[in-house]
């Protein structure tokens, strides 16, 4: 499960099994944990509160290029 980046406690990572799905990201913070669809930016679920919801698609915005060349760095596709 690479890592992409920690921000303000949250981990975005991949699941390497993950990569015959559209492009997306998982977080994790403490026991909670969503998968983020980036295209565009929503939930495919989520153990996050709204606002904990509406932080996370912040931040998986001001990261989109990162998570993009991690994921075709990945994935390779």
């Amino acid at each position: 499960m690479p890592t992409i980046v920690h921000v303000k406690g949250y981990r975005l990572f991949f699941v390497s099994f993950d990569g015959s799905e559209p492009m997306h990201v998982h977080v994790r913070k403490e026991s909670r944990a969503a998968k983020v669809w980036l295209t565009p930016p929503s939930f495919a679920w989520s153990d996050f509160s709204a606002h904990e919801n509406r932080e996370i698609v912040r931040i998986v915005k001001d990261h989109e290029a990162l998570i993009r060349n991690k994921w075709h760095e990945h994935f390779g596709h």
